[in-house]
Order: C-alpha cells, then sequence, then structure tokens
C-alpha cells in the first residue's frame, strides 16, 4: 500500500480534507492498485479511508454520485422514456463495471444504474461504502464522466422478523439506508411488499401493511438525505412471482402511501 500512496501524493493534494487531481493520467494509472487496496487491505479503518479517498477522486474527476429523480420527473412531464438498465453487481464490481462504463461510452448512454440488494450486501460480503468505491473507481478508470446512479436494490423488511417484533427489523433496515445514503447511494428500492396481507378483502387493507411500513422508510429517508439532494425512493406492491400486480393494487398502495 505504501507504494501506491507514494505514487499517489504525486498526482493528488489534499487540503483541509478536500481532495484536488493534479495528474489525471497518472491517477487513472493507479486506480487498479488503489482499488485493490481499498477492497483487500486486512485492516478495516485503513480500507474504509482508502474508500472515502476514491469517492473524492472520483468527484473531482467528474464521476459524481447522484439521484435519477430529476431524470424520472423529466421523463414523467416531457418525454415519453427510454429504458434505464439497473444492474446487479454480486462480484468482480470494480472489473464488471469498468465493462459496463466502457460499453456505456462507446454507445453513448448516460443513463445508467448501479444496484445491489440488502440480500445480496449480505452474502457478498460487500457493504455500501466499498460498493460505491468500486463502481466509481471504475468510473474513473474508463473516463466516464457524469452522474453515476448507484443504488440499494429490494432494501427489504424480512416478513418473519417483522411480524416477531416491528421495530428491531424497522431499525435494521434504517440503518441500511443510512449507511447507504453516507455511502453516497442516492437511489433507494424500499420493498415491503412482504407486509402485503393476502388474507384481507379489501385491496387498500391487503396493501396497508405495505404502504405503512413504506411510508415510515421514506419519511426517514427525506429526513437524512443530504442538503439539495432528492434521494429517488422506489416501492413494491408484491413480491417477485405468483401473479402479476395490478393497476388497482398500484392505485390502493400510492393512495395509502400518499395520505
Amino acid at each position: 500500500m505504501a507504494d501506491v500512496l507514494a505514487k499517489l501524493k504525486d498526482c493528488i493534494s489534499i487540503s483541509d480534507g478536500k481532495v484536488q487531481v493534479k495528474d489525471a493520467d497518472s491517477v487513472r494509472g493507479l486506480m487498479d492498485a488503489l482499488i485493490y487496496e481499498a477492497v483487500f487491505n486486512p485492516d478495516e479503518e485503513k480500507r474504509k479511508g482508502l474508500q472515502r479517498l476514491v469517492i473524492a477522486i472520483a468527484k473531482q474527476m467528474g464521476a459524481v454520485p447522484a439521484s435519477i429523480q430529476s431524470l424520472y420527473e423529466e421523463m414523467g412531464r416531457n418525454y415519453p422514456g427510454f429504458t434505464v438498465p439497473a444492474i446487479n453487481i454480486r462480484g468482480l464490481t470494480y472489473d464488471t463495471a469498468k465493462t459496463i462504463f466502457r460499453k456505456a461510452i462507446e454507445k453513448n448512454a448516460g443513463a445508467l444504474i448501479f444496484e445491489i440488494a440488502r440480500s445480496e450486501i449480505g452474502y457478498t460480503k460487500q457493504r455500501p461504502l466499498e460498493y460505491s468505491a468500486a463502481v466509481l473507481a471504475a468510473a474513473v478508470k474508463e473516463g466516464f464522466t457524469g452522474p453515476v446512479f448507484i443504488q440499494g436494490d429490494h432494501f427489504q423488511l424480512v416478513r418473519r422478523y417483522y411480524l416477531e417484533d416491528p421495530k428491531p427489523e424497522t431499525d435494521y433496515v434504517k440503518g441500511l439506508i443510512k449507511e447507504a445514503i453516507d455511502a453516497e447511494f442516492y437511489n433507494i428500492d424500499l420493498d415491503t411488499s412482504t407486509l402485503v396481507d393476502l388474507d384481507k378483502k379489501d385491496l387498500k387493507e391487503e396493501q396497508r401493511p405495505n404502504f405503512e411500513a413504506a411510508a415510515e422508510l421514506a419519511a426517514y429517508i427525506r429526513e437524512i438525505e443530504p442538503a439539495g439532494i432528492t434521494v429517488s425512493i422506489g416501492g413494491e406492491i408484491g413480491e417477485i412471482g405468483g401473479k402479476n400486480s395490478t393497476p388497482e393494487e398500484l392505485r390502493a398502495y400510492l393512495d395509502g402511501f400518499n395520505e
């Protein structure tokens, strides 16, 4: 690590906690080694420090973590829309993201989402800060500039835990949301659809546990989101599999959420 940092000192300067890039080409040349240390250094605090450094460098070089909210709003008002791919990278994140950015530059495609689900964070051992650093390091390496949309996918309340005791399960997901936003995930998909009560005969009552839990988590996001950033929030009205969701279920969810 000492060798990488020694070389990096010739390429960047840090003053009052702010990074300035002096030699962008040299930084790109060092990024493979830097992100390796940021992911695999045995010292956890050093890893976190390097991950934050990578993110700061990326922002200075024009790869900026962003919310996709304003793009979606504009598409809803004035544009028929286009596909925004959302890509879950479960392993080899840096290498996979490099390939994605390379093709995005080739195709002149700027709107794409890098995401990781609660379950994937667990079984791949990729915490949000590491994931952000790996994605943004890839952007630097490939010369991608512009907004980089990083998303917490299916930040889900596990039904059996929630039914045992709602508070610790809700608090766990709130903690994950905070960790993700601190790592500059400015897009969060809330999945409280696990709580839908199919024993109810009325659609609104069926969706009530879902939209009430989603509204609580969404309010928490609004409380902690950084000034000047509107985190894009997604919701779920039904679990994958079984049957297609209906417009009536969506309306029941949205009406309840907005109450």
